[in-house]
């Protein structure tokens, strides 16, 4: 059966700054497990403690800068660009520059806080 999803549910994410997270198909708003899909709208300074989820995340950023960091590297993910964290690797984000960031999250299964695994601490 073919559903439409009217509007977002509007969630506060973690971080050091209010971020808004508008979830329109995952656990929360259709109640779907299998993904998620999410518009993030960050704002400059932004950033969270890393992560290590259970879940792939797809992020294609719309608009602005997102910062990536893993155990590797910190990858700048520009507007026009996308970005694969796998289950299981370790990744901390951010929007540095001065607009913010504006993006879409698919996570595979769908984002849970159970399934997060966020670190206690900002340095990983």
């Amino acid at each position: 059966m073919a559903d439409l999803i009217a509007q977002p549910r509007i969630i506060m994410a973690a971080g050091n700054k209010p971020k808004q997270i508008a979830e329109y198909v995952g656990r929360l708003n259709s109640g779907v497990e299998a993904l998620s899909i999410a518009r993030m709208v960050s704002p400059s300074g932004w950033s969270e403690p890393g992560q290590t989820p259970d879940f792939d995340e797809h992020t294609l950023v719309l608009s602005g800068l997102l910062q990536v960091r893993t155990r590797a590297a910190v990858i700048n993910v520009n507007a026009g660009q996308a970005f694969v964290a796998r289950k299981g690797e370790w990744v901390s984000y951010s929007t540095p520059s001065p607009d913010g960031a504006e993006y879409v999250a698919v996570c595979l299964p769908a984002f849970s806080t159970d399934l997060v695994h966020r670190d206690d601490h900002r340095d990983a």
